[in-house]
């Protein structure tokens, strides 16, 4: 593999920009690292006006500078994006794949000659660093290569392996997550403002409390269920609450939804 910096990143959406976005900030990347892609006129202008990056009009010479190249475009349009793009792709190429419900088969079909493809399941979070990133890579690939590309998704975030076959599970939990969480936080900023408390003070509180509470089962490496027994004192108030969690089946309803968005990622599958 030759040394090379330069990433491209086909397809800008909120996804695609979010991965410009933090690899930015990483401060590993500058803007004249990253080459951008899209179909649409008012998303290359944006991106370029945005985060000074070059954004092609059209798929040319100039991505064969890049290492690695992200494909972040929705599952219909994976043909044609792969098309325009796969003669511009060599040995020194990686192909790093984005879009839910496109397997490494059907991108190994598309892309016959032999560099590494890897599929990946991120979430907004790449954005300021903080995503959760699942990947899945080919039996064979090569191991250097393997840890050259883990080490660029650790700008994004934290990145964990897993088996392509729990990819829908990976989607429904990475890539909807946020927006469960942001349910969450909204239901506890409302319920303080219902208490009286402003509506902008509410909305920090309840957003830096899920935000410690995270960090600390992370950082300390504790269960969920040790943390909320460190909380829930006998006889205290967050026991109240809790009971009437329980009563309303907040945690079936979270599983249940979870399990609806694998069903659905499974059916936006693309076939092999």
């Amino acid at each position: 593999m030759r040394e090379q910096r330069r990433v491209a990143i086909v397809g800008v959406g909120k996804m695609g920009e979010a991965i410009v976005a933090g690899l930015i900030s990483s401060k590993r990347y500058t803007n004249e690292d990253i080459l951008c892609y899209d179909i649409s006129p008012e998303r290359r202008e944006y991106m370029r006006n945005m985060y000074g990056v070059r954004c092609l009009d059209k798929p040319s010479e100039d991505m064969r500078e890049a290492s690695i190249v992200f494909i972040a475009v929705k599952p219909r349009d994976m043909s044609e994006a792969l098309s325009s793009i796969s003669s511009y792709l060599d040995k020194t190429s990686i192909l790093v794949s984005v879009a839910a419900g496109v397997p490494l088969s059907y991108l190994r079909r598309h892309i016959p000659r032999p560099i590494p493809i890897v599929r990946i399941m991120p979430n907004l979070a790449c954005m300021i660093s903080e995503s959760m990133i699942a990947y899945s890579t080919e039996y064979d690939i090569d191991s250097k290569v393997e840890k050259n590309i883990v080490s660029i998704l650790s700008l994004l975030g934290r990145v964990v392996k897993i088996d392509e076959q729990y990819m829908d599970a990976a989607t429904a939990l990475i890539g909807s997550g946020p927006a469960y969480v942001a349910f969450v936080i909204e239901a506890l900023a409302d319920a303080g403002v219902r208490l009286g408390i402003p509506k902008n003070l509410a909305l920090i509180m309840a957003a830096q409390t899920v935000l410690g509470a995270s960090k600390l089962i992370l950082d300390r490496n504790i269960h969920p269920a040790m943390l909320r027994d460190m909380v829930a004192t006998p006889g205290g108030t967050t026991v109240e609450g809790l009971l009437i969690l329980e009563e309303k089946a907040v945690k079936s309803a979270f599983i249940h939804a979870i399990s609806r968005a694998a069903t659905k990622a499974s059916e936006l599958r693309i076939q092999s």
